[in-house]
């Protein structure tokens, strides 16, 4: 038998190569701890629409600005939500997403002053949209925001929602009146095609498209980019009415709790790349709009856009609605955006 003296050197470098093999099997569980944890950025939809695009680019800006030192996870298609673009504002608030950017008109079901922007026809143009992003007007969002419990950090212009109808064009508050018409399930979309005369119906898309294929239901309101990808010239839509009646912005916004555990130094960075990603969002929206009709053209669908006689006859008719939610975003507010658009 071997002697026991002439076995320690093997037995050392053996003990002595397990004993690294250890170190090195631990070395990679123990890396993860010294790396910060991702922010996680939220938004409603994904990078095939502007809105989606923006908040993706947002995420990229503070990955760079910020050297790799803050890594950026997002988030498309409101998965921080449930998956429900209607409860994305939910989820920030309570920190769900660190970080998020949506559309006034969904956000405010709980920031009631959001619904200025959205006021039957104040804004119906691209150019009068692009004035309730003036400071007046985004100061008072911002404070009313951040009294909910968010902090924003960026405003956009996103667009108008327009009609989708499957009968002839609208062309007067007295052709809506009995329209079926599906929308965004938000109080203040339900009083506006009510205040028309029209039977608003929140449903779901499987709902909707089953709907249209029976012709039980009239109409689809929705931006333009929404509607094209939709296809629903398939389930009969044959008109689309460029009315400019509800305005959308855009807001990017960080969870509160989360802004106040940064640094100042991540604040400045996640405040640049907002502001930066909201500069470039009007254009991304231009030309997700001018893509969209160009699509729907191209399908067969009839695009008319509403004169100003007719915005005005339709204004006139939706001003109880206007009324009732400018009292509800509050007077000085609503005094703002109307002056800015003037």
């Amino acid at each position: 038998m071997p002697d026991d003296r002439s076995l320690a050197p093997f037995l050392s470098r053996v003990l002595l190569l397990a004993a690294l093999l250890v170190v090195a099997a631990g070395a990679p569980a123990q890396e993860p701890k010294d790396k910060p944890a991702p922010w996680k950025l939220s938004a409603a939809v994904g990078p095939a629409f502007a809105l989606g695009k923006a908040g993706e680019r947002w995420a990229k800006l503070i990955a760079e600005q910020s050297g790799g030192s803050v890594p950026v996870q997002f988030h498309p298609g409101a998965a921080l939500a449930s998956r429900d673009p209607a409860r994305e504002f939910v989820a920030l608030r309570d920190g769900a997403a660190d970080l998020a950017v949506g559309s006034t008109l969904l956000w405010s079901m709980q920031v009631v002053e959001l619904n200025a922007i959205g006021l039957p026809w104040l804004a119906p143009e691209d150019k009068d949209l692009a004035k309730l992003t003036s400071e007046a007007v985004t100061e008072r969002l911002a404070a009313a925001m951040e009294r909910a419990g968010v902090v924003p950090l960026a405003f956009a212009v996103l667009g108008h929602r327009e009609l989708a109808t499957t009968g002839n064009v609208p062309r007067s508050p007295e052709d809506v009146a009995g329209m079926k018409v599906r929308m965004a399930a938000t109080p203040f979309l339900t009083d506006f095609f009510a205040g028309l005369g029209a039977a608003p119906r929140a449903m779901t898309l499987a709902d909707a498209q089953a709907a249209l294929r029976a012709g039980t239901l009239d109409a689809q309101e929705g931006s333009l980019a929404a509607i094209a990808a939709a296809q629903l010239d398939t389930l009969g839509v044959k008109q689309v009415l460029l009315w400019g009646a509800v305005a959308e912005c855009a807001v990017f916004a960080a969870n509160k709790a989360a802004w106040n555990s940064w640094t100042a130094e991540q604040r400045t960075v996640a405040r640049a790349a907002a502001a930066e990603a909201a500069r470039g969002l009007p254009a991304l929206a231009r030309a997700e709009n001018d893509a969209a009709l160009v699509d729907l053209r191209k399908r067969g669908v009839t695009v008319t856009r509403l004169t100003a006689t007719g915005r005005a006859a339709f204004a006139a008719a939706a001003r109880g609605v206007y009324d009732k939610w400018a009292a509800a975003a509050g007077p000085d507010l609503v005094r703002a955006a109307e002056a800015a658009v003037r």
